[in-house]
C-alpha cells in the first residue's frame, strides 16, 4: 500500500489526490491510507492542503528526495513494470514497446510529465484482450494507455509507413514480456 500511494503521488507530480482517492486506488481502508499520508506529511516529502473537508496531497518536487524516489518508483510501479503484467497471458504478442513521451522521458529526454502512455504491441493478439489490458493498466497508472497493434510483418518490413518510420526513429522502451510468462 505504501508503494502504491507513493507511486500514485510521485509519478503524477502535476496532480493532487485526496485520501479517499488514494484509498480507492490502492483498495486499502481509508484509515490506513490516512495514517500513511500523515507519515508522508511528517517526513516533508508531500504537501497537504485542506479543501473543504478533504485533505489533498501532492508530491513536493522541491524536496531533495523527489528525483531519486520518483526514479525508483518509476522502475517499480511505472509503465514498464505495470504493462508486462497486464499483457501476460495474452496469446499472439510477439513484442511490445512503450513509445512517445514516456519513452522519451525514460531515456533522458527533457520535458514535462507525459499525459498518457503510448503502447505498441507487435503480433496478432485478440484486440479486445489488448484494449482491456490497456484499460486496467491505465487505471493502475492513473494515465490513459493508448494502444497501437501491428503485425510482426509490418514491424519488420521496410515499407514507407510514416507512423512506423517515426516510431523507429524515436525513443522506444522494450517491455520484458519473458519475465512475466516464466
Amino acid at each position: 500500500m505504501q508503494g502504491e500511494i507513493l507511486a500514485r503521488v510521485f509519478l503524477n507530480p502535476d496532480r493532487s489526490f485526496t485520501v479517499s482517492d488514494l484509498a480507492r486506488a490502492t483498495h486499502a481502508p481509508y484509515a490506513s491510507v490516512h495514517r500513511e499520508v500523515r507519515r508522508l506529511l511528517q517526513m516533508g516529502i508531500v504537501r497537504g492542503e485542506k479543501r473543504g473537508q478533504a485533505l489533498e496531497i501532492s508530491a513536493r518536487v522541491d524536496s531533495a528526495v523527489f528525483a531519486p524516489l520518483s526514479e525508483l518508483l518509476r522502475i517499480s510501479y511505472g509503465p514498464a513494470a505495470v504493462l508486462p503484467a497486464m499483457l501476460a497471458g495474452i496469446e499472439g504478442i510477439t513484442d511490445a514497446y512503450i513509445y512517445g513521451s514516456w519513452a522519451a522521458r525514460r531515456l533522458g529526454e527533457p520535458g514535462g510529465s507525459p499525459g498518457d502512455v503510448d503502447l505498441l504491441v507487435i503480433g496478432n493478439p485478440a484486440r479486445s484482450e489488448i484494449y482491456e489490458a490497456a484499460q486496467r493498466a491505465g487505471s493502475v497508472l492513473a494515465r490513459e494507455v493508448n494502444v497501437r497493434v501491428i503485425s510482426a510483418d509490418a514491424w519488420t518490413s521496410s515499407d514507407d509507413d510514416p507512423f512506423l518510420q517515426t516510431i523507429r526513429e524515436r525513443p522506444l522502451v522494450q517491455l520484458n514480456l519473458q519475465e512475466i510468462s516464466e
